[in-house]
């Protein structure tokens, strides 16, 4: 975002990329067959989300390590290729809310942001229109509608779950996902392949390859070094950044591109490792860090799923299932304005149908056909697993009989969680990692126990019926490692006293006037809502206050 807006603003761009050019069209697998392969598309530590996923990277890099504090958790995810991680997501595009900006003023904890949610509405309007989004205009509190195109149809089993939560009075709403029902700006509709985490040959989803990087070099005005890894943000006396070093990763010689204006965007721990490596004389805690919160306030989104077995759906007749890559309805936070046991709120991302199956699809059937009393009409003994003829048929019989829903809750900023830089510890490029100390509080767990519950009553509401028990204390109830859900936000945070945040309102670091940060650093909370919406937004705000004050000689 920030390189097509300064383009296209006739600023000149060098972009560095840690990984190697990507083309969707090209390089991506949109219409390969998972039996072409004789991996059949499983997984790999280098592809934890299939063979044919279209991003490079993962949880674990090889030369490229992390560290933990003893007894914490953290998964950080990275990907390597241009693009970033912008090539691998759901495309879950929900505004946040007018109340995810001023928490504190509402119930007491973490802080307020230094701009509203009218300041960024503006930037939401315009990326809609740029990028293209689906949705429907529900008026939903603390859920702001946006420019939407129209919303595909739910499928069947998402029609069963729209029934079930009706019975109960939990609210349904049409998704909001960055793919185009529709053509626009010269892109195609979607023609409801539903493989857009392969990367998508007629870039009818988003990414930043499709969308922003083409007409940035069409301007002339953008030149991308790939395989260039970032080592620091270079400074003159005054203590002003002049420029980037970095290894290039394919000779692992160290180069240097200078520049009047550096703007960060590597993602938002990424970024907070070149800021703390990046010390001098007049830096030295860091750059940008005189207040000491790069690094901290680290959050990520709560994750928990359930999964239900439906009898209803055994045997279930081909049926047109269609749609893009993604669920077609999410259940939005219903409790914004009732009193609960925890702070904050959740959403759920609802999976299911009968979609082309992958690598270990139906991977647990023993826990589901020990359920059936009956298959293709015929009594059979229960009893999990099995093998042979009786294993087909009831794989045949249970495809498409479950559904799972998933929690994605706000994790409050607290600034004991953090990144820090380990001393003992570099990558294969000699540079020192980071070492990571995050927590869950009991705010977090409450609130996935709430999740658990309720999915529970949405399953049995349906006819339904849940797959295992429900996880209990000794189990943080089924909490996911902190940074499993790759929505890490807020180690660069923003405010308006440079004594207690790196960034002003501009995301501009106070100690630095020509350095700016346009990823998800910047946060002062994350909201249950997926932050890529809100991290585009921003850098488009971001970057046209550089450009502007670039073309009053104030940089």
């Amino acid at each position: 975002m920030a390189a097509r807006t300064l383009c296209e603003a006739g600023v000149r761009v060098v972009m560095l990329e840690a990984g190697a050019m990507w083309d969707p069209v090209n390089d991506g697998h949109m219409f390969d067959w998972n039996y072409d392969s004789p991996r059949r598309g499983a997984s790999s530590k280098e592809r934890p989300f299939g063979e044919f996923d279209g991003c490079i990277g993962g949880w674990d890099i090889e030369g490229e390590p992390y560290t933990r504090a003893d007894g914490t958790e953290w998964d950080w995810f990275r990907a390597r290729m241009l693009g970033g991680r912008t090539n691998h997501w759901g495309r879950i595009s929900l505004r946040f809310g007018p109340d995810d900006f001023r928490r504190k003023s509402i119930d007491g904890e973490g802080d307020d942001w230094p701009i509203t949610y009218k300041d960024l509405e503006p930037y939401y309007d315009r990326l809609d229109r740029l990028v293209g989004i689906f949705g429907s205009r529900d008026n939903f509190y603390n859920a702001p509608d946006g420019v939407f195109l129209p919303p595909p149809k739910p499928r069947c089993y998402e029609l069963l779950v729209r029934q079930g939560c009706e019975r109960i009075g939990i609210p349904v709403l049409a998704s909001r996902l960055s793919i185009l029902t529709k053509s626009m700006n010269g892109r195609a509709a979607c023609h409801y392949c539903g493989q857009c985490g392969r990367g998508c040959a007629t870039n009818s989803n988003f990414s930043s390859t499709s969308v922003f990087l083409p007409p940035a070099l069409e301007t002339g005005n953008l030149t991308i070094v790939p395989n260039a890894m970032a080592r620091e943000v270079m400074t003159d006396a005054e203590g002003r950044a002049t420029g980037v070093s970095y290894v290039d990763t394919i000779s692992f010689q160290e180069y240097q591109v200078n520049a009047r204006v550096v703007i960060l965007a590597a993602s938002a721990c990424e970024t907070a490792r070149l800021l703390l490596n990046s010390k001098s004389s007049r830096h030295p805690n860091g750059l940008a860090n005189s207040s000491d919160v790069v690094g901290r306030y680290l959050m990520d989104s709560t994750g928990a799923g359930v999964t239900g077995f439906f009898p209803q759906l055994l045997d279930h007749v081909p049926h047109n299932g269609d749609g893009v890559g993604g669920a077609h309805i999410y259940i939005p936070w219903w409790l914004e304005r009732e009193r609960t046991a925890f702070l904050r709120g959740y959403h759920m991302e609802v999976w299911g149908g009968r979609g082309m199956p992958g690598y270990g699809a139906l991977n647990g059937v023993q826990h589901l056909n020990g359920q059936m009393a009956v298959a293709n009409g015929k009594a059979r003994s229960k009893g999990g697993g099995g093998f042979g003829l009786q294993l087909k048929e009831d794989y045949r019989s249970l495809y498409g009989a479950v559904i799972g829903l998933e929690g994605r809750g706000e994790m409050i900023a607290r600034r004991e969680n953090h990144c820090a830089i380990d001393p003992d510890v570099v990558d294969k490029y000699g540079i020192p990692v980071l070492r990571f100390d995050v927590r869950w509080s009991d705010q977090e767990i409450r609130q996935v126990k709430h999740f658990h519950e309720t999915a529970r009553e949405i399953i049995h509401a349906m006819g339904g019926t849940p797959v295992g028990d429900m996880p209990g204390a000794a189990e943080n109830y089924g909490i996911l490692a902190p940074g499993r859900i790759i929505h890490e936000v807020g180690v660069t945070r923003m405010g308006t006293d440079a004594k207690t945040s790196a960034l002003n309102a501009d995301c501009q670091a106070h100690d630095v006037d020509n350095l700016f940060v346009a990823d998800a650093g910047p946060f002062v909370s994350q909201p249950h809502k997926n932050p890529t919406w809100t991290i585009m937004a921003l850098a488009m705000r971001t970057s046209e206050f550089v450009a502007e004050e670039l073309s009053r000689r104030n940089l």
